[in-house]
């Protein structure tokens, strides 16, 4: 307990120290002899990296935007963890890491985002910290193509419902990915951890966006692959779709539906490129540290296994006042295994501009002989648009693991503390 309270007091003064940091950021400057905050330095058709951007999925459709030349925009985000989880199995954790009460690495992202011309947006972000790698690596970017004006002015408007993506980039499957961690990118999070079934995977692609009202649908492609050569590989591309509603029917309610599919063809098992990426492309690592596994995908599932896989998601989000529902029901099909995940996140936002919240998230994922419970409950604070500190509590169960291996009654629990600035 006295352990638990000085770290805590410590995350505190941290948190706070990032406040003062973050309101030196938020003071007047001045731009082409105009007073203007930090806060209108923004670019069109573009997700907010700040709490303006929380329950935001796609990034939004302007059509109605000026283009004054080339506008940079410097970004990142910094990330780090209190973790106080204790772990046990049936093996009495002979085969487990002994975990104690400590901060974890801190992990750090660079972004740029450059507006190219007149509906032509450019994203690059880096890994200059994580779990994973100790050295700065890019984790992806992409052009997009919101308007074709930098062709030719005759054609203003002709893609006023339209939006094209290119890139090695974060593939547009289910809206999952839109509220996990990336890794220091934690403020859209509400919680620590990301989902058990984590669909995330960057890969060289193309997507393709029809917006018509609340009416939102987009179809892709990838070649399958995070690790990208010229060799010969025996991969298939990989095919995605999205179609969804989204409408804020009024001031206080919001409701939003989407569907989406993911289809990769079959991987022969030791040829070149074998590895579905689908669930493992998380590059940056786990957000629960030395858990379980203790590599750094712990404490996650993956269900495809080099196979031809099929995947789809159906999630639905709502919000009325501050309250809050996000769900996720996802099916993943291989030749040889099916697994189902389910998950129901609640949460109740509070304060003049909802700066405080609390929550409970609960996520099972199980094939037909063994099944992983996860259960979170915690809260936030923003301490400023750019500052998020979040505390949880979580349980993790593994069921019906056979005997004699790591998962055999395993779990993990206890408490984080973590603290996020974004900007």
């Amino acid at each position: 307990m006295k352990n638990l309270i000085k770290y805590s007091g410590i995350a505190l003064l941290m948190a706070v120290g990032f406040q003062a940091q973050a309101q030196e950021v938020e003071v007047e400057v001045e731009v082409e002899e105009q007073n203007k905050t930090i806060w209108d330095r923004d670019i069109p058709n573009f997700r907010e990296v700040d709490q303006r951007g929380i329950n935001d999925f796609e990034a939004p459709k302007d059509t109605d935007t000026e283009f004054n030349g080339v506008q940079v925009r410097v970004g990142g985000a910094s990330t780090i963890q209190l973790q106080g989880l204790s772990q046990e199995n049936s093996s009495g954790e002979d085969d487990l890491a002994e975990l104690g009460t400590n901060f974890n690495l801190a992990t750090a992202n660079l972004d740029l985002d450059v507006l190219l011309a007149p509906g032509m947006r450019m994203h690059l972000r880096t890994y200059l910290s994580s779990l994973h790698h100790n050295e700065a690596y890019v984790k992806g970017g992409y052009i997009q193509i919101d308007g074709l004006e930098w062709i030719s002015e005759d054609l203003a408007g002709a893609m006023d419902n339209w939006r094209i993506k290119i890139g090695h980039m974060e593939n547009n499957y289910g809206d999952a990915h839109f509220r996990r961690s990336d890794n220091a990118m934690a403020l859209y999070n509400p919680f620590v951890g990301n989902y058990l079934m984590d669909s995330f995977t960057t890969e060289v692609g193309a997507e393709v966006y029809y917006f018509n009202g609340p009416w939102l649908a987009m179809a892709g492609f990838t070649n399958s692959t995070i690790n990208q050569s010229s060799k010969k590989s025996d991969r298939d591309p990989s095919y995605l779709a999205k179609f969804g509603y989204d409408k804020q029917i009024s001031e206080d309610f919001r409701f939003r539906l989407t569907g989406s599919v993911f289809h990769s063809g079959f991987r022969p098992v030791g040829s070149r490129g074998a590895t579905q990426y689908l669930y493992s492309g998380d590059r940056a690592g786990t957000r629960y540290y030395n858990v379980i596994e203790g590599d750094f995908r712990a404490g996650r599932i993956n269900p495809a296994q080099g196979e031809e896989l099929t995947s789809f998601m159906i999630n639905p989000f709502v919000k009325f006042g501050g309250l809050e529902f996000f769900g996720i029901y996802e099916n993943a099909s291989t030749e040889n295994d099916d697994w189902n995940q389910i998950a129901g996140e609640l949460l109740y936002r509070f304060g003049a501009t909802e700066d405080f919240y609390l929550g409970a998230r609960y996520n099972t994922a199980s094939n037909d002989d063994v099944s992983v419970n996860r259960f979170n409950v915690g809260g936030g604070w923003f301490l400023t648009k750019n500052v998020l500190a979040k505390i949880e509590y979580v349980n993790q169960q593994y069921n019906d693991y056979p005997a004699g291996t790591v998962y055999d009654d395993a779990q993990f629990n206890g408490f984080n503390i973590e603290a996020v600035i974004s900007f």
